[in-house]
């Protein structure tokens, strides 16, 4: 069959090509009567407007680069259906580039954002949202932070819970100390003062900033983390589960943990279990992030919720403006919040005992 092109709907119409531009894209006004005769030619040859044609007519893809540092976290998903969704509102399709190191080398991941970002520019892309990777480095190359610059020259770039020393970037963003804070905060509440903080690489911005407000809540109430509680290394269930195997071979085992990711607090929650200590009875456990597990585990996983999908379609509103030329919010922040359950509960005389239990010969 011949292809249906918008010139065959014009002349069977016997309208202007722009005529059925405009039914087509809804752009102007066209009468009543017109309009239904060229929407009746769209249907009846089920026309779809050539995606290419267009963008080159518009000089615009409809396309939105999301660069993401691993796909199989459970944080990415739900925050990359909320930009999705909201995107598709604005008619933005995403373009997905996951930069994950099946070897486990961060230096190979943050080749594959570049790898990336080349392809993104080959694929004339509207606009770009970067999350995490290179973003959330506490002292990225001066040639990393060139590469940034140098594409929010080229594009709209939106950064994600992450912000590049000497880049004057957009950006949306949770506060983690903040969410530290609270989670830490409360299990002073609760009455634990043998508190411990696990997981995390401590050259990444977001690690650290968890972690300094992990020690702001305990300096605020006179308390002092102990350096043999405060281990970091991963984001991984397995490293949580090392962690606290870890923190099994000292003197005095803590009264609560802190973890600096909701995997971690699995794999913490799954050690002590193997280790026979009840969570929360004697030990108590706070995650970070909400991810769809922190409410399905036993016990469900008290954590900090850094609201993904609401960040997800912040970002996308945010994005969007900035492709359609609207004046952009330069920095937006988002107040994270304490997702009480019940893997944290009161210190109590157990947890006080198995000091004594687990102590080191």
């Amino acid at each position: 069959m011949k292809r249906i092109t918008v010139y065959d709907i014009a002349r069977e119409a016997q309208v202007s090509v722009a005529t059925v531009s405009r039914v087509l894209n809804n752009t102007a006004p066209v009468r009543p009567a017109t309009k239904a005769r060229v929407q009746a030619l769209i249907d009846k040859y089920q026309f779809q407007p050539n995606a290419l044609a267009r963008s080159l007519f518009k000089k615009a893809t409809g396309m939105l680069g999301v660069i993401i540092p691993d796909i199989t976290n459970p944080f990415f998903p739900t925050l990359l259906a909320g930009l999705d969704q909201q995107a598709r509102k604005h008619g933005y399709t995403i373009f997905l580039c996951d930069t994950v190191s099946t070897e486990g080398e961060y230096a190979d991941q943050y080749e594959r954002e570049s790898e990336y970002l080349n392809l993104l520019m080959e694929k004339r892309v509207d606009g770009i949202v970067w999350i995490g990777g290179r973003i959330n480095l506490a002292r990225p190359s001066a040639a990393q932070v060139k590469e940034i610059v140098d594409v929010a020259q080229r594009v709209p770039l939106l950064l994600v819970n992450g912000q590049v020393p000497g880049a004057d970037v957009h950006r949306v963003y949770v506060d983690e100390r903040e969410g530290a804070q609270l989670a830490t905060q409360y299990l002073i509440h609760l009455g634990h003062r043998d508190i411990a903080f696990v997981g995390g690489y401590s050259y990444m911005s977001n690690t650290l900033q968890r972690l300094q407000g992990f020690q702001r809540a305990m300096r605020d109430n006179g308390l002092k983390p102990r350096k043999e509680w405060v281990l970091d290394g991963d984001f991984s269930v397995d490293s949580g589960k090392q962690y606290f195997n870890r923190l099994l071979q000292l003197s005095t085992l803590p009264t609560a943990v802190f973890c600096a990711n909701d995997l971690v607090a699995v794999g913490v929650m799954k050690a002590a279990h193997k280790a026979g200590i009840r969570v929360p009875e004697d030990l108590s456990i706070v995650g970070f992030d909400d991810i769809p597990y922190a409410a399905n585990s036993i016990p469900e996983l008290t954590t900090v919720s850094l609201k993904c999908y609401e960040v997800g379609r912040i970002a996308a509103d945010q994005i969007c403006g900035m492709m359609d030329g609207d004046k952009a919010i330069k920095t937006i922040k988002v107040r994270p919040e304490l997702a009480i359950r019940e893997s944290a509960a009161p210190v109590s005389v157990a947890n006080k005992m198995i000091d004594n239990a687990y102590s080191v010969e």
